[in-house]
């Protein structure tokens, strides 16, 4: 699959291709397909469509992004960026009369359920909707147990056709774009890279302190590390050249084939070292965090070509 930005003049096109169907679809974040933001109106009683939505044409709003440039409420610290939520399925082989827990573990957790083992589903249940018949759990991955954090990703076995024959294709997208102020496309002159492991490393073991001050744990960034305690493997960020599309970005190992920059090769080289970042809080005082790994770089090592 490759995902491909464009900013139109109607509003952000994200264009989807199915490497595998040949198939492509695309959405335009547009008034005109009801895009909208939500007004503001603390004292509302009703949710309202019409009266409580501005209807419009969305772009993206930094040609000029930093790392100043950031979403102050959210775990990420980037402004224009791609990513991708892991960490929400275990297997699982048994669930409860009530549905939902899981009872009878499979090879995540060997000694017996643990408490992320929620939102679980039986084999059969799978079947009934024309799924692959696997039982599992769709809860968050709170002790990186799950499949997501071992060597199933594509790139993830040296020998290339053993990978390919295992794995399915990566994901792949190419590098947003602005337009200048003569509407010509524009490459970004910079990228780093980032994951928000500190915010989710709350039940490893020891847990991440992630909290430097309002509040402030005792020992702030201890037990916050990449990759993961519980893990085997953090999937990274490797470039290609496509067929069509010149440079893209693939998710995964780094050993795929075609790989142009593998950035250190594992997790740990690639999202660098703790970001702390401020937040607002009441009373005006900010609190501190540690919720990520950031790593910049100095240039743009997949520029868009078209």
């Amino acid at each position: 699959m490759i995902v491909k930005l464009e900013d139109t003049a109607q509003g952000l096109k994200i264009t989807v291709h199915d490497l595998t169907t040949g198939e492509s679809g695309f959405m335009v974040s547009s008034a005109a397909n009801g895009f909208a933001s939500i007004r503001f109106d603390p004292n509302g009683t009703t949710c309202d469509f019409a009266t409580h939505n501005i209807p419009y044409d969305f772009h993206p709003m930094y040609a000029t992004a930093s790392e100043h440039t950031r979403v102050p409420w959210a775990a990420h610290g980037f402004s224009v960026g791609f990513s991708d939520e892991i960490g929400h399925f275990e297997y699982c082989n048994a669930v409860d009369a009530q549905g939902g827990h899981c009872t009878q573990p499979s090879i995540n957790d060997p000694t017996g359920p643990d408490v992320d083992d929620r939102g679980c589903f039986t084999a059969d249940f799978a079947s009934s909707f024309g799924l692959v018949p696997v039982g599992g759990c769709l809860g968050e991955d709170d002790d990186y147990d799950g499949l997501d954090y071992g060597l199933v990703w594509p790139g993830t076995i040296r020998n290339a056709r053993q990978d390919r024959s295992v794995h399915a294709q990566p994901v792949q997208f190419t590098s947003p774009v602005f337009k200048d102020r003569e509407g010509e496309s524009r490459n970004y002159s910079r990228v780093a890279f980032e994951t928000d492991l500190p915010r989710t490393e709350f039940a490893t073991n020891p847990p991440c302190q992630r909290h430097i001050s309002n509040p402030a744990d005792p020992n702030p960034g201890s037990g916050c590390v990449n990759p993961p305690a519980g893990t085997t493997f953090y999937p990274i960020y490797t470039t290609a050249r496509g067929d069509e599309e010149g440079c893209v970005w693939n998710l995964g190992g780094a050993f795929l084939p075609g790989t142009t920059n593998i950035f250190g090769g594992t997790s740990t080289a690639e999202y660098g070292p703790l970001l702390p970042l401020a937040y607002p809080a009441v009373g005006g005082v900010p609190t501190f965090r540690y919720n990520n790994f950031r790593r910049v770089l100095n240039t743009n090592p997949c520029r868009r070509d078209d």
